[in-house]
């Protein structure tokens, strides 16, 4: 098998050949047919190419390959975003009267779908810690269809053990959905440690450059074609120019990966032990309670981090004021380094309940880019120390 680098590169080669050495853009809302046998043929072909772009386009099926072929699924197929992925996977995968187990510590579209749209459907929801295996096992109902992983955990950091868990679900026949944006294939495969469905939101690491909204699932064929016709349905589809920009950050991902892992595990361990900071949550720290286990089902520990400040808001929110290199936004996986405070972000998603429930006030989501990383741990750094020295002043 080739490597993930040339992976990136040619995996799409065979999909939809051109002679064209990059790919063009199919930038049409519709195909023609010849006759009525290819017409039928193409309205009929699940994430096909050549009907209507609501059901699939060249685009889409390129950038899908790559995805397949990284996290090692026998399919993928795209959507208009992370979330776009997420919903349209769980209302092909679960109706009313079923039960849905998800994560206390998952991000907060996430949490939102469990706890706010899903009782809306009439599906019953149980949010567990993920730390803690034996806690899916204890939340199991015998009309429990759909459990929800996400690991490492937005923003906490948490490490959910693949394996037990969806070792635990076959037993039971019941279907698993994991989150691997924070990680990319590149840093762990769920569907080697028998997950059956993998999404990311593609707008974070897989694009990589801040100019996409997209999603994507892969997993088995037969799955993810239960989950098409449910996204041609809610017309969850992705411009083709947005998948073809979606391909082209696919190239460099694993360039891009190696650097945010640098970065990330340089500014975990410079934050650490920073007397202005309570805690940093990094699972490439030796002091992550779950290091271990991390280690073993992840080959790298990407470039985002939770740091937790003593004196809560304020000193998180000043901590924010006094980055030079990091900008307040949202979203995550660019060239660019961003930070954000999930107890403010997530209030257009949760209650103020279930967000005090979630994250701690004092919370502060790096995401560090590809910048160089002296620069980022420098910055990092002296804004630790603004928020110290006006600690020591106040």
């Amino acid at each position: 098998m080739p490597g993930r680098t040339t992976v990136t590169v040619h995996a799409d080669r065979e999909v939809h050949p051109h002679r064209a050495v990059a790919p063009p853009i199919y930038q049409t809302a519709t195909f023609s047919a010849v006759d009525a046998e290819e017409f039928a043929r193409s309205a009929l072909e699940a994430r096909g190419t050549d009907f209507y772009t609501r059901y699939g386009n060249p685009n889409h099926a390129q950038a899908a390959a790559v995805v397949a072929e990284l996290e090692g699924t026998e399919a993928a197929m795209v959507t208009a975003s992370g979330m776009a992925a997420l919903t349209t996977a769980v209302l092909a995968l679960v109706r009313a009267g079923d039960h849905v187990i998800g994560q206390k510590s998952t991000y907060g579209g996430t949490a939102s779908v469990l706890l706010n749209l899903l009782p809306r459907l009439g599906v019953s929801t149980t949010l567990v810690d993920q730390t803690d295996p034996g806690a899916f096992e204890k939340a199991l109902r015998p009309k429990t269809r759909l459990i929800l992983l996400e690991t490492p955990s937005n923003p906490l950091l948490r490490i959910t053990d693949l394996r037990a868990v969806a070792r635990l679900a076959r037993a039971h026949r019941v279907t698993t959905l994991a989150d691997n944006t924070f990680a990319t294939p590149l840093n762990q495969r769920p569907a080697e440690s028998g997950v059956d469905v993998v999404w990311h939101s593609a707008t974070k690491y897989l694009n990589g450059h801040g100019d996409v909204s997209a999603g994507v699932l892969a997993g088995p064929a037969d799955l993810l074609d239960r989950i098409w016709e449910t996204g041609v349905l809610t017309g969850a589809a992705l411009g083709p120019i947005d998948a073809w920009l979606l391909l082209r950050g696919l190239r460099t991902l694993p360039l891009r990966v190696a650097r945010h892992n640098a970065n990330g595990q340089a500014l975990a361990e410079a934050l650490a032990d920073h007397p202005a900071v309570s805690r940093v949550h990094y699972p490439g720290l030796a002091g992550h309670p779950q290091h271990r286990l991390a280690a073993e089902q992840m080959s790298g520990f990407g470039g985002v981090l939770g740091i937790e400040f003593t004196g809560g808001y304020d000193k998180a929110d000043a901590f924010l004021g006094r980055l030079a290199y990091f900008r307040r936004s949202a979203s995550l996986g660019g060239v660019e380094s961003l930070a954000v405070h999930p107890a403010s972000m997530w209030r257009g998603m949760l209650s103020e309940e279930q967000i005090t429930d979630a994250v701690p006030p004092g919370l502060v989501r790096l995401a560090a880019g590809t910048e160089d990383t002296a620069d980022l741990v420098a910055d990092a750094r002296a804004a630790a120390d603004a928020v110290l020295a006006g600690t020591a002043t106040a």
